[in-house]
């Protein structure tokens, strides 16, 4: 997918390149938006909601919270045998990406818009800290309790702040394997630059991190710890989910490090484009009612075995409102399928990039029949269809309509574009296409771009 041409509205390039923004203006009713940390100014990518009181830390302490009890071991004893630490890039999945419907979508990675100050014990000099162990819920509570999920699944939860030039930021994140690698939403690191990145343990103590890779499309980030041995939570099959399923999500909403919400499944496959025109990231969502607040980004959702499912990373707003008037969670967010984050998660370890699969065409956004069409022309003169690309391989030419991916209807450009990061590069799929009034299929063979 090429860069979208910015002069034209007419029509934007939508499969050549990673597209950096949606092809059309969001929907009214869902206006895609990060939700930043309490008392954040919104940055370029980053809308915040307003301050939440009395929660909202402008300055002085954080003030740690308090450490979990230890249990007899530092892995769970009644939580099913976690897999073996991943040691580098490891099994691959489906990925997940996808555009905004009549639902309004917000970020819920933090920002923090005071000063941050400093708080727990904070490594020095190199010295490894002591790692967090599992509470008391751990053993005293049964196993697949939320209580016992969660004493198991907080010490590989971690608060990322972030350091940049537009202010202070913090989200959430959690360990991945055993070298140190902590996976986040590309919108919580943004602003970090070279910069280092201070890691909270839920134990109240301070390490410090470095972005190894990440990827705006995808809004997926890996940051990599020193200073501290920190056990990685295993990951399940986000395509084994169903609509019902029982989830827990950890982070550390409004700066409330540790924090613990459930609640259900309450969609599948729900096509969702946070961030803005610039920076438009594309998730293919698992929607849940557990409430997901501003800071929440980059946390896992977990389902009952404990497993990550899901990073959190989007939340509702209600449509009128402005960027800054998000009041928090109203039981629709957005979790980024872990099918996907173990595909670009273990590209980002490999090379600090992630690949997105295209088909090679330009899409006109002026469109508004039934299904997406194939513009007439690129910019600056450039082909519609990229010769040689997956789409003129398969006979698809200039103002061909596109009415289905694989089987499934798709209304608009962004709904196309978010099936079709779903998938993986040299991945065959069907396109359902009409010209001239007579529908036929179409098959091609996924390429890569990053």
């Amino acid at each position: 997918m090429s860069e979208r041409d910015r002069g034209s509205d007419d029509w934007q390039p939508w499969d050549r390149e990673p597209p950096s923004g949606p092809a059309t203006e969001p929907v009214p009713a869902a206006e895609p938006q990060w939700a930043g940390a309490a008392g954040a100014e919104p940055t370029t990518e980053l809308p915040a909601g307003p301050p939440p009181p009395p929660y909202q830390p402008i300055s002085g302490s954080w003030g740690a919270p308090p450490v979990p009890p230890a249990a007899s071991s530092a892995h769970p004893v009644s939580q099913p045998e976690p897999r073996p630490g991943r040691r580098g890039p490891g099994w691959g999945a489906l990925v997940g990406v996808a555009l905004a419907t009549a639902l309004v979508a917000g970020t819920t990675g933090g920002i923090v818009g005071g000063a941050l100050a400093d708080r727990g014990s904070g490594s020095s000099g190199g010295t490894s800290v002591a790692a967090p162990q599992p509470g008391a819920g751990a053993t005293t509570r049964p196993r697949g309790s939320v209580a016992n999920i969660a004493a198991t699944a907080l010490p590989s939860v971690v608060t990322l702040r972030v350091e940049g030039a537009d202010g202070g930021a913090t989200g959430s994140g959690w360990v991945y394997d055993d070298r140190g690698h902590v996976v986040t939403n590309n919108h919580v690191v943004a602003g970090a630059g070279d910069s280092t990145i201070t890691v909270v343990l839920s134990n109240g103590k301070q390490v410090s991190g470095k972005v190894v890779g990440r990827d705006a499309s995808y809004d997926l980030a890996v940051v990599r710890v020193e200073g501290a041995d920190l056990a990685p939570l295993p990951v399940g099959s986000s395509s084994d989910v169903v609509v019902g399923d029982e989830v827990i999500a950890v982070g550390a909403p409004l700066g409330l490090d540790s924090t613990v919400t459930s609640g259900i499944v309450s969609a599948l496959d729900r096509p969702v484009t946070p961030g803005q025109q610039d920076d438009q990231s594309f998730i293919n969502a698992i929607q849940t009612d557990a409430a997901i607040n501003p800071g929440n980004s980059g946390g896992p959702l977990l389902d009952m075995q404990g497993r990550v499912i899901g990073v959190n990373s989007a939340i509702a707003r209600v449509p009128g409102t402005s960027l800054g008037g998000q009041s928090g969670n109203i039981g629709v967010g957005f979790a980024i399928p872990s099918d996907q984050v173990s595909t670009t998660v273990d590209q980002l370890i490999s090379t600090g990039k992630a690949e997105h699969p295209i088909i090679g065409v330009y899409l006109d956004s002026s469109y508004d029949g039934e299904g997406v069409r194939v513009a007439e022309d690129g910019p600056n003169g450039d082909p519609a269809v990229n010769p040689g690309g997956p789409a003129d391989e398969a006979g698809i030419e200039a103002g061909d309509v596109i009415t289905a991916f694989e089987g499934r209807p798709v209304s608009d450009d962004g709904e196309l574009v978010v099936k079709i990061r779903a998938r993986r590069v040299g991945e065959s799929v069907r396109l359902t296409i009409v010209r001239d009034g007579r529908e036929r299929d179409v098959t091609m063979v996924l390429q890569g771009s990053e």
